[in-house]
């Protein structure tokens, strides 16, 4: 079979073993070439056996693998696989002197920098394919939302920024909660480059506060206004919402007579 039938075929198990297999190769190569435990590689082991289950879940919701288009989602496993680590090294954080070696930080901030490089590749190869997709729309946010999350406890610890840098990467997960208590929050949002601007800021931010070259004052100053743009483009997002809700979930009037 031609190699661009085989990139263009449908996701199959075998992606998601090979991304399986990269992410532990990894993970492994850190464990040699750093301070760091055989604990990494279990926790990353872990952490793909959750993403594979979430994708087949997924994929089971829609027809099975064979219903979900290959070519953008294999660039986003690709991401995965080099992001599984980045959560591994995020699990560990709060185990004292877990990673408090320099040259772990430094793999973990190089992986991240990786990931970002790639970060909209998957959407140009499933564009100029012609296979975009709901779900690889969503499996590309869940990503990027998941790394902004693992990052943001690396930049606590053993960052030099305090617990509110944990804000970054739990607000997403913090608004998707609300919404299940207010369904006015789960209405569609129109599209905005200044969400998409705001997004894609939060990563770097979090880097410039891991990167051990990086002196105390910037390593705080950068995701300090990376929250304060992220809290202001929430809110935005949360007015807009409300000022659109249904009559139905509108406050009663107060009875005036």
């Amino acid at each position: 079979m031609p190699l661009s039938a085989v990139l263009r075929r449908p996701l199959h198990p075998a992606d998601l073993i090979l991304g399986g297999v990269l992410a532990l190769a990894v993970a492994g190569g850190i464990v040699l070439l750093t301070p760091a435990g055989p604990v990494l590689p279990l926790a990353t082991l872990a952490l793909w056996g959750l993403l594979v289950a979430l994708v087949a879940g997924s994929a089971g919701r829609r027809g099975g693998l064979q219903s979900i288009p290959g070519p953008g989602n294999r660039v986003t496993l690709l991401r995965a696989a080099l992001t599984a680590p980045v959560g591994s090294a995020a699990l560990l954080a709060p185990v004292p002197g877990a990673l408090a070696h320099e040259s772990l930080a430094l793999w973990v901030t190089g992986l991240a920098l990786l990931v970002l490089l790639l970060d909209g590749l998957d959407g140009a190869v499933a564009r100029r394919s012609g296979t975009t997709s709901a779900f690889g729309a969503r499996f590309d946010m869940e990503l990027d939302a998941a790394l902004i999350l693992a990052l943001s406890v690396l930049a606590w610890q053993p960052g030099p920024a305090g617990p509110w840098v944990l804000l970054i990467g739990a607000m997403r997960y913090l608004f998707v909660l609300a919404g299940r208590r207010l369904p006015w929050l789960r209405a569609e949002l129109p599209p905005s480059r200044r969400r998409q601007a705001v997004c894609v800021l939060q990563t770097p931010a979090l880097l410039i506060a891991l990167a051990p070259p990086v002196p105390t004052g910037p390593a705080i100053a950068a995701p300090t206004l990376a929250l304060a743009a992220l809290t202001v483009s929430f809110a935005v997002d949360i007015v807009y919402l409300y000022r659109g809700r249904p009559a139905s979930d509108s406050p009663l009037p107060e009875d005036t007579s």
